[in-house]
């Protein structure tokens, strides 16, 4: 059988770099020399199967990742150089071998570049789609954003995923945490797979949560983040590279209509995945029940943040060991509503969370503080809710901080079970609210920001109303 040979240099010298190594100790621990190794670095001898072999053996390295490491970088880079403005630049995909060996890196800033550049033009055609709406364009594009796609796929469906769940479970029986959940995963992570965890300043590290960088084998996480955020973080990359399959299976499963879309869903399952590993799902069942689900003994208890603690509420859903079906949604203080999810899917058609009179805006008042209220739809439904302000990254001295507040609420008939029950009005008076002011006919609103659709608008010069959107 014919020798296989592969030229592989700037994967050979990145390895090396990783390990902090001379060309002088690498040959020696691959029984080379020096000179020889130099070579086969600049790419002027090839690797034979035998140097492969060795490679897997003295430094793990598997034989599959110098044949086909920069794979996934090639197809990237040839969609790039397949988009029109590009097309003809290259006369063959040879070229795009070399960038994607020599300068991965760089391979992956253009496909970034290039994947902003897409998203930018996507929104460009939403724009154009609000523009024609209003009178002022004649065609109109049907273009949607793929995180547009990804929350509304998420917002429909029940929050439970039970492949990942099992995978969780089997995750934290391995790991044997203890009380040091995050001290486990960076043992875990250097043990298994080289990967060194560091903490980074803000002035390393000024525009991003965390990062991971494959070829030195180091992850990063900002100092931005409070203690509970970097454990997330960690536990999510862990959980990506432990639970793949199931991840990609998952994801899959959703069939979203673009790449990028499914992208952002693998982030998604990845920080339910890393929830699930935080607060294992039996574990975090039986005390929510005990504490009568009382957030902030849920998150003392274990070790996490209070929106983390919320969100895992939502996802109690295992059949036959369910919990009370909270749903979620987060805002900023300008009404921007951008997390929803739901133990059986978000409610629209019953709360919608587009009244401007729910706790989650009031919170804003009150930081740090839970509003719990009750409150009632126009066709009677009722709903406990309550809201408390979160706290983002910190900033320095100089920056606004970022402030969000999120809402949970259950359907009002599982009071008896909640300890948030006890601040309700003994009379069982509820807040009025509705779905969203374009949806609620309630007459004489003093929140109303908008008309109704439903209604005609009530012009009477002679007498006018507690709202500018009076209606008939």
């Amino acid at each position: 059988m014919a020798e296989q040979k592969i030229f592989a240099g700037a994967r050979i010298r990145r390895i090396r770099n990783a390990r902090g190594l001379t060309q002088t100790a690498m040959a020696e621990g691959l029984g080379i020399s020096p000179s020889y190794l130099n070579l086969i670095e600049r790419n002027q001898r090839p690797l034979t199967v035998q140097l492969i072999l060795k490679l897997a053996s003295v430094y793990h390295v598997e034989p599959e990742d110098l044949q086909v490491e920069a794979a996934g970088s090639i197809a990237a880079l040839r969609e790039v150089f397949a988009d029109p403005l590009l097309a003809g630049e290259l006369p063959g995909d040879q070229e795009l071998v070399e960038i994607a060996d020599a300068a991965p890196n760089a391979s992956a800033a253009v496909i970034k570049l290039y994947r902003a550049y897409r998203e930018q033009a996507e929104r460009l055609s939403d724009l154009s789609e609000l523009l024609a709406r209003e009178g002022r364009a004649t065609t109109l594009s049907s273009a949607r954003l793929p995180i547009d796609e990804v929350r509304e796929t998420f917002e429909r469906r029940a929050n439970w995923f039970a492949a990942l769940e099992e995978e969780a479970e089997a995750f934290v029986h391995l790991l044997q945490p203890g009380d040091d959940l995050y001290g486990a995963l960076k043992a875990w992570l250097k043990r298994e797979h080289g990967i060194v965890v560091k903490v980074l300043p803000v002035a390393t590290m000024p525009n991003w949560r965390r990062r991971y960088d494959r070829h030195s084998q180091r992850l990063f996480i900002s100092e931005r983040l409070s203690p509970f955020d970097q454990l997330r973080e960690v536990a999510m990359e862990a959980c990506l590279i432990r639970c793949q399959v199931a991840v990609a299976a998952e994801v899959r499963a959703l069939k979203l209509s673009s790449d990028e879309a499914r992208r952002l869903a693998r982030f998604e399952l990845g920080r339910y995945a890393a929830h699930a590993l935080m607060m294992p799902y039996a574990a975090f069942l039986a005390a929510a029940q005990r504490a009568r689900y009382d957030i902030d003994v849920l998150r003392s208890r274990f070790g996490v943040s209070f929106e983390q603690a919320a969100n895992r509420l939502t996802m109690l859903q295992k059949p036959g060991a369910s919990g009370v079906p909270f749903f979620m949604l987060e805002a900023d203080n300008a009404g921007n509503r951008f997390r929803r999810a739901g133990s059986q899917g978000f409610p629209h058609a019953r709360f919608g969370g587009g009244c401007p009179k729910l706790p989650v805006h009031a919170a804003f008042a009150q930081p740090g503080q839970i509003l719990v209220e009750a409150v009632e739809m126009p066709d009677g439904a009722a709903f406990l809710t309550l809201a408390r302000t979160l706290e983002g990254p910190q900033g320095a001295f100089s920056e606004r901080p970022r402030r969000t507040a999120i809402l949970i609420g259950c359907d009002i008939g599982f009071k008896d079970e909640i300890v948030y029950a006890a601040a309700l009005p003994v009379d069982g008076r509820a807040t009025p609210v509705g779905p969203a002011c374009r949806l609620c006919e309630r007459a004489g609103c003093l929140a109303r920001i908008e008309p109704p659709v439903t209604r005609p608008l009530g012009l009477d010069e002679m007498a006018t109303g507690l709202s500018a959107f009076d209606f008939q």
